[in-house]
């Protein structure tokens, strides 16, 4: 195996870590213990399984660690092919970490008023809820906010695996597709939330685009073309 490929089978694990972690916070919690429009079946679905709600808390933190280590990895497999567009994509990719970290503080709020210490005893079990509530809620706005950096880092990967000549262009395509998908997710939850459930639905199959530049680059890993084979051919 060379270096090249190997170094982009390393980026492909680490992505694949990514998007398998990832969802057990942003989709698979939310599925089980929040019911909408019901702020009480939602709290004591979280204190009937703390341990879950704890693992989401940990799922992010581990997600936001994972996905430092996957932009570093993508910037090293890209950085020969273009340096100004490779640290783009790593400082627009790096910024994925701290609001995965500052955004689990929202979750651990949430725990400590569902658990109801005694330090908390002078608010009432109502003031709690609330409270939960609005950390909840404050958690899903910052996951509409990350969804732009979400999106504005697949742009410049897209540049770079397009010009790189060791992976083929549509992922580059699909990538960009993909990141368009996320602003507007990012704007459909930030300033039309009633247009969430519509954009989730037309931006699923667009995001697998991440997934198909995953497992091409982790299965199939990286082959330098020709040169000759770069060159668009002159008409005729």
């Amino acid at each position: 195996m060379n270096t090249l490929s190997k170094n982009a089978r390393v980026a492909g694990f680490f992505y694949l870590l990514v998007i398998l972690i990832a969802p057990l916070r942003l989709v698979y919690i939310p599925s089980k213990l929040f019911i909408n429009g019901d702020t009480a079946a939602t709290i004591a679905g979280i204190a009937a399984h703390e341990q879950l709600f704890r693992f989401g808390i940990a799922g992010d933190l581990v997600t936001g660690a994972v996905s430092l280590v996957l932009t570093f990895t993508l910037y090293r497999l890209f950085r020969d092919v273009n340096k100004h567009a490779a640290l783009l994509m790593l400082m627009l990719g790096f910024m994925d970490t701290p609001l995965y970290f500052f955004n689990t503080l929202n979750d651990m709020a949430t725990l400590i008023l569902v658990q109801g210490p005694d330090f908390l005893a002078g608010f009432s079990k109502v003031q709690r809820d609330g409270l939960a509530t609005l950390f909840l809620r404050v958690h899903g706005m910052m996951t509409y906010a990350s969804e732009i950096f979400w999106g504005l880092w697949l742009f410049p990967l897209a540049v770079l695996v397009y010009r790189s000549g060791f992976l083929p262009r549509f992922l580059a395509v699909w990538l960009t597709i993909n990141g368009f998908a996320y602003l507007a997710l990012s704007y459909a939850g930030l300033l039309r939330p009633e247009w969430n459930d519509l954009m989730a639905g037309i931006a699923f199959p667009c995001q697998l685009g991440e997934v198909a530049f995953a497992l091409w680059i982790l299965v199939l890993g990286a082959k330098q073309r020709p040169a000759a084979a770069l060159r668009t051919p002159l008409a005729a």
